[in-house]
C-alpha cells in the first residue's frame, strides 16, 4: 500500500463531497473503477486548502495539476499478535433503524420496511460502536473521543444536500488477530468513506 500527503486547493476543498472527486484525479485511467483508497483530512485552512492523508493500493500519480502530492511512501503492515499500537480513526458511528415513513421495498418476494441511518451522538454509544468494529482483531486499551462539527455537503449533479456526524478516535489497542487487522486497515472501518471516514492509522507504541 501507499501512504501519501496530499494538498487539495481551496476551490476544491470548500465542499466535503468534492474531496473524493478531487482525489480520483490522482489515479488516471481508474475513474470508473471501484474505490480502493481511503483518506482523512488532517487540516483545512480557508482560502488555502486542505491537507489530506491518503492511503491507497495503487500508487497515486502526481503532476502539475491539483491536487498535489507533497510526500509519499510505500508501506506494509507487519505486526504480531499481542502488539500494542497507537491508532487514529475518523469515523461516522451510526445505527440502522426501520422507518415506516420511508415506505417499503420488495426483496425475494418479501416486503421489508425501509431503513435509515441514525448517528450515535453520545460518547458511550460511540465507544461501544468502536469496540464492536474492533472486536474481531483488537482489544481497546485506551480511548480519547473527540466530537467534531457536523459535515454538510452538496451533490451538485444530483442537486441534493446532506450531512454526517463524524468523531475522531485516538487511543491504544492490542492486536489479537494480525491478519484481520490488515484487512480492516486496507478496507477501512464504518460508513462515509467518501467523506474522509474509515482510515485506521496505526503505529507501534
Amino acid at each position: 500500500m501507499f501512504l501519501s500527503k496530499v494538498h487539495i486547493p481551496w476551490q476544491q476543498a470548500k465542499n466535503s463531497y468534492q474531496y473524493h472527486q478531487a482525489l480520483w484525479r490522482l489515479f488516471p485511467g481508474y475513474e470508473d473503477a471501484e474505490r480502493d483508497f481511503l483518506f482523512r483530512v488532517e487540516q483545512i485552512q480557508a482560502g488555502v486548502g486542505a491537507s489530506v492523508l491518503l492511503q491507497s493500493l495503487l500508487m497515486p500519480e502526481g503532476g502539475d495539476q491539483s491536487p498535489l502530492i507533497l510526500a509519499q511512501r510505500e508501506f506494509g503492515l507487519n505486526v504480531p499478535k499481542g502488539q500494542r499500537l497507537r491508532f487514529r480513526l475518523r469515523a461516522n458511528p451510526i445505527k440502522t433503524i426501520k422507518d415506516s415513513n420511508k415506505g417499503t421495498i420488495e426483496k425475494k418476494g418479501k416486503t421489508f420496511v425501509k431503513t435509515v441511518r441514525v448517528p450515535l451522538l453520545h460518547e458511550e454509544q460511540q465507544r461501544a460502536w468502536l469496540e464492536r468494529k474492533l472486536q474481531d482483531f483488537a482489544k481497546l486499551e485506551t480511548l480519547i473521543v473527540q466530537p467534531e462539527p457536523m459535515i454538510y455537503f452538496r451533490k451538485s449533479k444530483e442537486g441534493r444536500s446532506g450531512k454526517i456526524q463524524t468523531v475522531l478516535f485516538d487511543g491504544v489497542l492490542t492486536v489479537i488477530d494480525a491478519e484481520v487487522l490488515q484487512v480492516h486497515v486496507a478496507q477501512g472501518i464504518g460508513p462515509a468513506k467518501a467523506f474522509g471516514c474509515g482510515l485506521l492509522s496505526v503505529a507501534r507504541v
